[in-house]
């Protein structure tokens, strides 16, 4: 099924409303929410709502938060996010980033007290509009399994870095740092499908493609999936973005992120606030002449793009896919699943707000 982007728009911005954002934080989170849906990263995007509603239900997440610098040099900064959405308190960290990298050349900014922020491109673009790299990264909940760990101490927590260039698009990385985002076992799930050998291991640390198994003490793995095919590197990924996230910011790491899904209890003894994002923003004239850098990623861009492929195949740029679905589907619209849809429904009843 698919549906008008300005459609999807007016509910997810109504439904803030009716839960105390204000004007201005529904329209943000809104926009946040949205360009996970619109660069085809359904996982991410409206279909999240309801969850979100749920952490406010539960007293989790702050609907009117006072977001608040807590410690500060001219090019970095914590921010307090005090519980706020991180589809808000993201781009305001983000900005502030921006703002320290155009007086000291970079910006670096700590968030704790933070929710789940959405797709981490959305808030690494944010710089590349100010002809600035920017990279965004958060932690998550513990779901998955340090190489050779039956344990689960790290979250999927992505990484996102935007390089603009002159002429081409915009270069966007933007990851997770296990074989695949959470989001997409929850797809899995839905559709009643295995997972693809290699993302998940069981209880005991065995290989296995049940989704359902990480219900049942199982974990998913890092970027490699084992030892041999370099999941240690996916491992220290993973282990970096907690330690920026968390450790600089008073968030907490590690087994004490909380989860996203309301009904599961927060862990015992936290050793932060909430959860972490780290952002940063960085000139592209703090190292050459603009122009020059920007004509050089033209360059850079073009020759990977035009690399000779294997045959029926096509070398992409990072960012090229989700620009695509993009174009599409803000013409054509947003396909959501049948069990989505019926869930924005139930929301839309619950809160007096029409779902189309």
């Amino acid at each position: 099924m698919l549906f008008p982007y300005h459609s999807l728009r007016i509910f997810a911005e109504n439904i803030f409303l009716k839960i105390g954002f204000s004007q201005e934080n529904a329209q943000l989170a809104t926009k946040v929410l949205l360009s996970a849906d619109l660069r085809g990263i359904d996982s991410h995007g409206i279909a999240r709502l309801s969850g979100y509603v749920r952490l406010w239900t539960a007293k989790r997440l702050n609907a009117t938060p006072n977001l608040q610098i807590t410690y500060e040099t001219p090019s970095t900064a914590t921010l307090d996010a005090d519980a706020a959405v991180g589809l808000v308190s993201a781009p305001y960290a983000m900005q502030i980033a921006i703002n320290k990298a155009k007086n000291c050349g970079t910006g670096w900014v700590a968030v704790k007290n933070s929710n789940h922020f959405g797709i981490a491109g959305y808030h690494a673009l944010l710089a590349a509009e100010n002809n600035m790299i920017g990279i965004a990264m958060t932690n998550a909940s513990a779901i998955v399994a340090p190489t050779f760990s039956i344990d689960k101490l790290l979250g999927t927590n992505p990484i996102a870095v935007a390089i603009p260039a002159l002429s081409e698009p915009t270069f966007v990385a933007d990851f997770a740092t296990t074989t695949a985002a959470n989001g997409k076992f929850e797809l899995l799930e839905r559709e009643n499908k295995d997972a693809p050998l290699g993302w998940l291991q069981d209880a005991q640390g065995n290989p296995t493609t049940d989704v359902q198994t990480r219900k049942k003490g199982g974990a998913l793995l890092p970027l490699g999936s084992d030892r041999e095919h370099g999941s240690h590197k996916g491992y220290c990924l993973g282990a970096i973005v907690d330690i920026f996230t968390g450790v600089f910011s008073g968030a907490n790491y590690a087994k004490w992120v909380p989860p996203f899904v309301s009904y599961l209890p927060l862990p015992e003894n936290p050793v932060g606030e909430g959860i972490g994002h780290f952002f940063g923003a960085i000139r592209v004239d703090a190292f050459r002449p603009a122009e020059e850098f920007l004509a050089h990623m033209d360059t850079w861009i073009r020759t990977f793009r035009n690399a000779k492929a294997v045959e029926g195949k096509k070398v992409i740029i990072p960012g090229d896919p989700e620009r695509e679905a993009e174009i599409i589907r803000m013409a054509q619209g947003i396909p959501l699943m049948e069990d989505v849809v019926k869930d924005l429904r139930d929301l839309g009843e619950k809160f007096g707000v029409e779902f189309l």
